[in-house]
């Protein structure tokens, strides 16, 4: 299957980490919402970013590889790639940007946010963003 998906993420302190080419990050502690999308085998990509034992491609695989970072759940659905970007775009009206994380093959300006309320994942379902 091909679609996109959401990973909700919980950063348990403060840290900072170096993210590839991006550099130094600090990462704030709290909830965290990834946006991210597989155009050829979506129960392999989220398989694997659930997998500690990986080599780092992504900018996410540096930040999910930190003792403090956990994934909480998991949202996904059929869906083109454009679909990804919609619900970045969605999410960069209201929570925290971490600007350039995980957009670089695109014209987003992150595809990583904090969230700064919870509500915004009900939000996400009710337009139909995700499961």
């Amino acid at each position: 299957m091909k679609g996109i998906y959401i990973l909700l993420i919980d950063v348990k302190k403060n840290i900072e980490l170096k993210i590839g080419s991006l550099g130094k990050i600090k990462f704030e502690k709290g909830i965290y919402a990834y946006v991210g999308s597989s155009q050829n085998n979506l129960e392999k990509r989220i398989k694997r970013h659930l997998s500690k034992n990986k080599k780092k491609f992504w900018h996410i695989d540096y930040l999910l590889d930190n003792k403090f970072v956990k994934i909480v759940n998991i949202f996904y659905k059929k869906a083109e790639k454009s679909e990804e970007c919609k619900i970045a775009k969605f999410l960069s009206k209201s929570e925290n940007l971490i600007h350039k994380f995980g957009c670089s093959d695109c014209n987003c300006k992150t595809h990583l946010f904090r969230l700064n309320n919870l509500k915004t994942i009900s939000m996400l379902r009710m337009k139909k963003y995700c499961n």
